[in-house]
């Protein structure tokens, strides 16, 4: 591994917390305001888009692109408006034959009145682009995990899935962190050897190009995450991000060669601890602690927010409860209970996560999260985002939680998507609202961070940091010009 010139901050905002409230929201959001004679071409834009005329909106933005005298504030903006567009039409793929005849394998005798119901109801995600109608492309199966009776149809038709070895491999290992005892304390540790490889496809980019590549990389993130070890990187000159960025990376460039895929590589070890606070000693807050930063109470734009929906939901629920850790319990119990886990849009064409949730009534892992977190944050909360991979056996996954503060303990992990689990055991069943499993590859302790060093397109996921992030000079390369792979090489157990 190389030394290199690059010097940045890599804790702060991406690309600064202004910058970012502000030009996040707008992208999405469409009130961000190219001046001038281009102020029309904006308000045409803003309309065919939400009118979903993709196809007039890209040829607007095309004809911008190419005018003389465009701030970079007014291309950036118009750059980001397409790819929007483009990551939409990749998200909703499928027509509505492609859709039936999905569903007829256990609706014979469906009906275009019953798709519809399904449509207004959300759960069967769809959108109108160009006039015609397109579905997420994982839409049916949501279908299932969201509406009860087709759940019901699935299941008489012996399509039922197999039960999730996840929950027992959770139960194991969390019943043996709450039997070591110490609350706060480290238990059930691992090093784990893992390999991640990714790989863009060949003639993604001109032969010759550079392309450059953002590998994530497991961070140090002390108590429970350390001992990182790069043990071998192809580029070998791969270079580690500082340990200040909260986007933890593994940074390297190759040159394209032509009908040849580029690829990307590298081994590390680390060690993993699992963590369980009491609740009981949280509610008494015994021991002194230090304020947690101002900027783990705020807002921060376009996904932890207090907008009137976040807000009306967090007081009825938090009404009349002054203890911190019942306030989250409450918040955590209904998000458990009313949001369901499903396949997820990618986040970066979603105006605002915590709304989406509350309207939609489901959400993945983070976006859970980032209900949680404005939740938390809008009651006066400390909350801090922390996301990776899940490596339990079998279940090698990206995943995303939190930790929360609390008064004399400090921080402590929550996972609102793992929820509730199956046991008799009051400690056992909550254990995910206080507590972490050892199966885990921290790589960001923040969304929505700077890279080392700095990418200079327009990211494929703007908030977390789990897949990898690839460009070249002239552009952003997207998700579906790449794949990437994690390959759990050993987990040991670590004795102390």
């Amino acid at each position: 591994m190389k030394e290199t010139g690059f010097h940045v901050r890599c804790s702060g905002w991406f690309p600064g917390k202004k910058k970012l409230a502000i030009a996040l929201i707008l992208v999405l959001a469409g009130s961000f305001a190219i001046g001038g004679d281009n102020f029309g071409d904006r308000q045409q834009i803003l309309k065919d888009f939400a009118a979903g005329h993709f196809t007039i909106a890209d040829q607007l933005i095309s004809r911008a692109l190419l005018r003389q005298g465009m701030t970079n504030e007014e291309t950036d903006w118009l750059v980001r408006q397409q790819a929007t567009m483009e990551r939409i039409r990749l998200d909703f793929s499928l027509t509505r034959d492609q859709v039936r005849k999905q569903l007829e394998r256990f609706f014979p005798d469906l009906q275009d009145g019953q798709i519809a119901a399904w449509e207004k109801s959300g759960r069967l995600e769809m959108r109108l682009i160009d006039d015609a109608p397109r579905y997420f492309n994982r839409a049916v199966a949501n279908l299932f995990r969201l509406d009860a009776a087709a759940a019901e149809a699935r299941k008489e038709q012996n399509n039922v899935p197999a039960p999730d070895p996840l929950d027992a491999i959770r139960l194991e290992n969390t019943g043996a962190i709450l039997k070591a005892g110490k609350s706060g304390g480290l238990a059930e540790g691992k090093k784990i050897t893992i390999e991640f490889t990714l790989t863009v496809d060949a003639d993604a980019v001109p032969a010759g190009e550079d392309v450059f590549c953002w590998l994530p990389f497991p961070r140090e993130s002390p108590p429970r995450q350390k001992h990182v070890v790069l043990l071998a990187a192809a580029p070998a000159d791969a270079v580690r991000s500082p340990r200040e960025c909260l986007h933890s990376s593994l940074y390297a460039v190759q040159k394209a060669v032509r009908g040849a895929p580029t690829v990307f590589s590298y081994r590390a070890s680390f060690e993993i601890w699992g963590q369980w606070f009491d609740p009981q000693r949280i509610a008494l807050g015994e021991g002194p602690t230090n304020k947690p930063p101002a900027e783990y109470l705020g807002e921060e734009p376009p996904h932890v927010v207090f907008s009137p929906a976040v807000r009306k939901l967090a007081e009825s629920l938090s009404a009349g409860e002054k203890s911190p850790l019942q306030r989250i319990r409450k918040f955590y119990l209904w998000i458990n209970g009313n949001i369901p886990w499903a396949s997820a849009l990618e986040y970066s064409i979603i105006d605002c996560i915590p709304d989406y949730v509350i309207n939609r009534g489901h959400g993945d892992c983070g976006m859970k999260t980032f209900l949680l977190m404005s939740l938390a944050r809008s009651q006066g909360i400390p909350a801090r985002w922390q996301s990776g991979w899940m490596l339990h056996p079998g279940r090698e996954n990206l995943h995303d939680w939190c930790e929360l503060w609390y008064p004399g303990i400090g921080w402590v992990p929550v996972d609102m998507s793992f929820g509730l689990q199956k046991s008799n055991e009051t400690a056992l069943k909550d254990f995910y609202l206080t507590g972490i499993d050892s199966y885990r590859m921290i790589v960001n302790d923040g969304f929505a961070r700077e890279f080392y060093p700095p990418k200079k397109h327009y990211r494929s996921e703007p908030f977390d940091f789990q897949r990898g992030e690839v460009e070249w000079a002239k552009g952003n390369i997207y998700f579906d010009r790449w794949e990437y792979h994690l390959h759990v090489l050993a987990i040991e157990k670590i004795n102390k």
